[in-house]
């Protein structure tokens, strides 16, 4: 039996608006995947300390805050420090097409912006998330 790829899905910093990203982490479970929701409001550390003990092969931010370049590369950086930055990391939200250069250079996977489709994300997962345990 093959492995299921692990996805941790959270919500960092004050932003409240948690609609799309739980359809997200639905259309992901329902692709076969196994999504751990964080929840609102938290911490890169905690995001990072949840993928650890998840095992997870992903991590997905949503952002509305306008805070992504900071949140992002806090959990890049702290998924290093733990030895896990084989660890993808992906992510939406309010996103301006000028800081999504940055973003990949700092090591994000890719980037969703407003309007993609829930099929768009389940086939780069598919595509771009393999199981360690695979």
């Amino acid at each position: 039996m093959s492995a299921r790829t692990r996805v941790v899905i959270a919500k960092p910093g004050l932003d409240g608006h948690d609609r799309g990203v739980k359809i997200v982490a639905r259309a992901l479970r329902d692709a076969g995947m196994e999504v751990i929701y964080t929840g609102l409001h938290q911490s890169p550390e905690q995001i990072v300390e949840t993928a650890i003990q998840e095992d997870a092969d992903a991590v997905g931010l949503s952002v509305l805050s306008g805070a992504h370049m900071t949140l992002f590369r806090r959990v890049i950086e702290l998924l290093a420090e733990r030895g896990a930055d084989d660890v993808v990391v992906f992510g939406g939200g309010i996103i301006p097409d000028e800081d999504l250069p940055e973003l990949e250079r700092l090591g994000v996977a890719k980037i969703f912006t407003p309007g993609a489709t829930t099929q768009a994300i389940v086939e780069w997962a598919r595509a771009h998330i393999v199981p360690a345990a695979a």
